[in-house]
């Protein structure tokens, strides 16, 4: 059992490593929670340079994601994942407290 606030999946880690490693320059993922999206609000990925000083920052094998700290307050005691199957590839977000999704996986409603 954990104590961050949001976890990041062995996949999900490995992923980022990939992605990050493959763009010069290039240190994290970012995680940011926005207005929009078919169910209210919308998860947005990037990959960026550097962090910002209200940052939480997770460090797992290799990976760096960030999370600011307004999207923290809509994704405390998620997981971030990645997932590879039929349907494609992507990152999920499986978050605890989301009482309604999008069939895409990507909006979400509290």
């Amino acid at each position: 059992m954990t104590d961050a606030p949001v976890t990041v999946s062995e996949s999900a880690a490995r992923r980022i490593a990939e992605i990050v490693s493959a763009d010069a320059g290039k240190k994290a993922l970012r995680v940011s929670v926005e207005g929009g999206g078919c169910s209210g609000f919308s998860y947005k990925f990037d990959v960026v340079d550097a962090q910002e000083e209200d940052d939480l920052v997770i460090s797992k094998d290799g990976a760096t994601v960030l999370i600011d700290s307004l999207s923290l307050v809509y994704m405390t005691g998620s997981e971030i994942d990645f997932v590879d199957n039929l349907l494609g590839q992507s990152f999920q977000i499986k978050n605890p407290n989301a009482v309604a999704s999008c069939g895409c996986g990507t909006s979400f409603s509290i």
